[in-house]
């Protein structure tokens, strides 16, 4: 949040993005953080979070849909690498948001996209305000919630305290990363030092 606020104010320090640390990251990973996000080019994930190299372990796909590869990565970066944190991240004016709301004739694979995010549409659609800011919302709301119940790494480790899963939107008018209320209420007691 602190190196959000500070890309934000355009106060980015860059940290740990010199040659020689990327030199000295040959012997390993520690990120403290695993984002899963869009695919999105316009979202540089450790850009918009002030990170440096080894610092967030990112797992992207259009409108962050979950599939067997993400779950595997996001295991890893838990199990092996000792990861913490998990950010489900979407963003303003998602694309693939937008086309599970249109619903258009899409060619290929892209279907098993806008199918996995029909669900959180047609929950906004329910809602009152902004169509497409409601549906973005409760997407990640949704992927956050099926983390949460994935057997079997995350759901014990969760429900233990051993990791934080929470979701965010990024604003891309502004760089803003709004943590969603929704995912930060009845979270178990986070114990930071554990393994």
């Amino acid at each position: 949040m602190g190196g959000n606020r500070r890309f934000v104010e355009d106060k980015s320090i860059r940290p740990r993005q010199g040659r020689s640390t990327l030199i000295g990251s040959e012997k390993g990973q520690k990120p403290f953080a695993i984002i899963v996000g869009c695919s999105d080019s316009r979202v540089p994930n450790e850009i918009v979070f002030d990170q440096g190299v080894g610092d967030l372990f990112i797992v992207r796909t259009a409108g962050q849909v979950m599939a067997a590869a993400s779950y595997g990565s996001i295991e890893y970066a838990l199990a092996v690498l000792g990861s913490k944190l998990v950010v489900v991240m979407g963003h303003q004016a998602c694309g693939a948001v937008d086309a599970a709301i249109k619903r258009p004739d899409v060619p290929g694979h892209i279907v098993t996209l806008v199918n996995s995010i029909k669900p959180a549409a047609q929950k906004a659609k329910a809602m009152g305000g902004n169509l497409l800011e409601n549906a973005i919302r409760q997407n990640v709301i949704d992927q956050v919630m099926e983390l949460r119940d994935l057997d079997p790494i995350l759901s014990k480790k969760y429900q233990k305290g051993d990791i934080l899963i929470v979701g965010a939107v990024y604003q891309l008018s502004t760089g803003k990363v709004e943590f969603l209320p929704e995912t930060l209420s009845n979270l178990p007691d986070f114990r930071a030092s554990s393994k």
